[in-house]
Order: structure tokens, then C-alpha cells, then sequence
């Protein structure tokens, strides 16, 4: 979508836009708040600015939606398609890799109480097992904090990729 498209969507439908980003109800209203955007840089910095506010409870609202590493997302929205573009490294991941970090999510959420999040997009599945392995030596505290920055590298990797700029006037809006 370009970015004047975006701009215009009645307020609804860019919240439905935006919550594929990141499932944070209040973030979502703010980033369409904040429109018109000049640039999708302008979109990028205002969205990661107020990502960098999300505490414990918008994370927790987030994971509400966000499936396993390694289990194949379900159902067939725009969230569940991102999340299968983001882990399309996990099927092509060795059995013994899919084992630990099956393993190492049950861990985790025995540990954390929740999924373990990771920017998948651009890691191999053992730099993945690595992270988790890693993470599960956290405190509480900060692995909010790690888990928080993946969210948010995760909502700005699928605003980049769902947001272009204009170019219908051949150049960047």
C-alpha cells in the first residue's frame, strides 16, 4: 500500500493496518492519530517512537496473537501471513533444532509465562535456538525489556513491508 493510501483510510481500517504491526490497541490508535505522515520515514520514526513507550501490558496484549517459533501460524489473515513469511526459516530447520526449541518454548513460558517473542525474519533457526537458549537466563525484568525490542523490531519490519512510498509523482512522497 502507498503511503497517501494509507493516509486516507478512514480511521478503522488503518487501525486494522497498523494492529497487523503490532497487536497494542492504544499504539495502534496513536499511529493513526498521528497522520498524515510526509514519508514513510515519518511513519517509521513516530511508530518506533511510540513503540518505545509499550511496557509489560501491551506486550502481554501482543502475544495474545502472536504464535510459537516454530509452530505454524493459524488461520489465514494478514497477521497469520506475516508470521509464516517471518518464520519461513523454521521449515527448513533440522529436526534436533525443531526439538530444543520446542523444548526451550515450553521452558520459557514455564519460566516467563508467556510465548518467546524473536524478530525471526533474517535469522537461522539456530541463532534462534541460540537467543532462546540465552533469553532463558534472564531475569523477569529484562526479558520484558528483550522481549519488548523484538516486538518492536517485529512491527517495524512488517510496517516497512505492508507501507511504500507514493510513486505516483516518481518520486518518494
Amino acid at each position: 500500500m502507498e503511503l497517501t493510501q494509507f493516509n486516507a483510510l478512514p480511521p478503522a481500517e488503518a487501525i486494522e493496518v497498523v494492529s497487523v504491526w503490532a497487536r497494542v490497541p492504544a499504539w495502534a490508535e496513536a499511529v493513526v492519530a498521528a497522520r498524515p505522515f510526509g514519508s514513510v520515514e515519518d511513519l517509521e520514526a513516530a511508530a518506533d517512537r511510540l513503540a518505545r513507550a509499550w511496557r509489560r501490558p501491551e506486550l502481554d496484549a501482543a502475544l495474545a496473537h502472536h504464535p510459537r517459533i516454530g509452530e505454524r501460524p493459524r488461520g489465514e489473515g494478514a497477521e497469520a501471513n506475516a508470521s509464516r513469511r517471518e518464520q519461513s526459516a523454521m521449515t527448513d530447520a533440522a529436526a534436533s533444532v525443531a526439538e530444543q526449541i520446542a523444548a526451550g518454548n515450553a521452558s520459557y513460558e514455564e519460566r516467563f509465562g508467556r510465548v518467546f517473542l524473536i524478530r525471526a525474519a533474517g535469522r537461522a533457526p539456530e541463532e534462534i535456538l541460540a537467543e532462546l537458549q540465552r533469553r532463558l537466563n534472564n531475569t523477569a525484568d529484562a526479558e520484558v525489556d528483550e522481549a519488548l525490542d523484538q516486538l518492536r523490531q517485529i512491527a517495524m519490519l512488517r510496517l516497512r513491508g505492508d507501507i511504500d512510498s507514493d510513486t505516483s509523482t516518481g518520486e518518494p512522497a
